[in-house]
């Protein structure tokens, strides 16, 4: 505690709040800090979840440097505040304390179904339970926590955390059904009639595709699915690429790297400077061993049923016009190839596109579940959010989303739109 105090106290408590404006769900932090220099960590709950059920699980993974910590005044003439610590700190405390959510009834007797139990279902249905629905999650899985059960490593996120995290969410009376999936178990239609109201939060965890020659070979695999069923190969003295610079790839190469595997490359066609990684993630990485490939790019995966080699080639960065940012442009004539043995495509998800076509639901171009302004789908009384319709793949943002259905979803129970 005494560590805490020490670091709440370095806090300024800025009247704008720049960390608050930079945290995407908009917490406000200096008001939960200054609860929290008090010694006064009921309230530093309380001030938290008026934006958030998920601080435990935020306060470990989040990017904190990108975001909160990143606007920190502190952080202009030394370090910022360390927030993500600060409210890890506090909801620990109000999970062994076993400390309430403040409720109301505004929405009595109103049921609202949510298809999805990972951070942005739980966090709609946490707030609408909170305003007093009778919410029951449906999940495909065996427990809830979605992504940061099934996608975020034990050591980088234990499961005691998503556990507890999950029970104080379900002690505010919303139910879970859980290994019921959309489309098999129960069909969206007949979840809307019996619901006055759905959303939609199941995801999209299916990993996509580089569109190179040999992606069909034995051996390539996609990061989300290894993460999320655990099921691999046996790495022991092996090779093993992941392509991709996001949370995904680190995870994955982190977690084959403690599997046993020899060597695991991770190769990012941009510089390090522009990886959508944490800092602190690729530090971590690299003293566990794996080797990262800057500014390189996959080009072929080689063999002849499996995978034997891969065809890299290197880029360089330019500023094309239009581009906000340094585009990477392979220079010619530097390919060169690399013995390998597995390959791992962590350059980003989307979602099933079976259970979405399923739905019967109107769709965008990039086959994520289309919606309006207030998270509506073509279907009256179905919402959907998260990674769902595109929301950026963060925990954070999820949950951000679901917030945000939650509050639409009520007004649209309410009568008021």
């Amino acid at each position: 505690m005494e560590n805490i105090l020490e670091e709440a106290n370095r806090c300024l408590n800025c009247k704008v709040k720049p960390c608050s404006k930079a945290c995407p769900l908009g917490n406000d932090i200096p008001t939960f800090i200054k609860a929290v220099k008090e010694n006064n960590l009921e309230e530093a709950f309380n001030v938290l979840t008026q934006t958030t059920v998920l601080g435990a699980i935020c306060g470990r993974v989040c990017p904190h440097q990108k975001q909160c910590m990143g606007s920190c005044v502190r952080g202009i003439k030394s370090n910022p505040i360390n927030i993500g610590e600060l409210e890890t700190y506090v909801f620990d405390n109000a999970l062994e304390k076993d400390l309430k959510i403040n409720k109301t009834e505004e929405l009595k007797g109103k049921k609202v179904a949510v298809i999805g139990g990972g951070p942005s279902g739980l966090t709609c249905a946490a707030f609408l339970s909170m305003n007093g629905a009778n919410v029951t999650i449906y999940e495909k899985q065996l427990k809830l926590g979605g992504i940061t059960r099934y996608g975020i490593p034990d050591f980088r996120l234990p499961r005691e955390v998503i556990d507890k995290t999950v029970e104080k969410i379900l002690s505010l009376e919303v139910e879970a059904k859980c290994n019921q999936e959309l489309g098999k178990d129960y069909e969206l239609e007949d979840i809307a009639d019996k619901y006055d109201a759905v959303y939609l939060s199941f995801g999209a965890n299916v990993s996509s595709k580089m569109n190179i020659p040999g992606e069909d070979l034995d051996g390539v695999y996609g990061g989300n699915e290894l993460l999320e069923t655990g099921i691999h190969p046996d790495y022991t003295g092996k090779s093993v690429a992941v392509s991709g610079g996001g949370n995904v790839a680190m995870d994955s190469a982190r977690t084959i790297k403690r599997m046993g595997a020899k060597n695991v490359y991770v190769i990012y066609r941009r510089a390090r400077e522009q990886m959508p990684a944490e800092d602190y993630e690729v530090e971590e990485a690299m003293k566990e061993g794996v080797e990262f490939l800057f500014q390189n790019n996959i080009v072929k995966i080689i063999g002849n049923d499996k995978v034997e080699k891969l065809e890299c080639i290197k880029t360089e960065l330019v500023q094309k016009e239009g581009e906000k940012r340094l585009v990477p442009v392979n220079i010619e004539e530097s390919n060169y190839t690399i013995d390998m043995d597995y390959v791992v495509m962590a350059v980003g998800s989307k979602a099933n596109k079976e259970v979405v076509e399923k739905t019967g639901l109107e769709t965008t171009e990039y086959g994520n579940i289309k919606v309006n302004e207030k998270y509506m789908t073509s279907k009256k009384g179905v919402f959907a959010g998260g990674d769902l319709i595109g929301t950026k793949a963060t925990v954070a943002w999820a949950a951000r989303s679901g917030r945000n259905a939650s509050e639409a979803i009520k007004k649209y129970l309410l009568g008021e739109e």
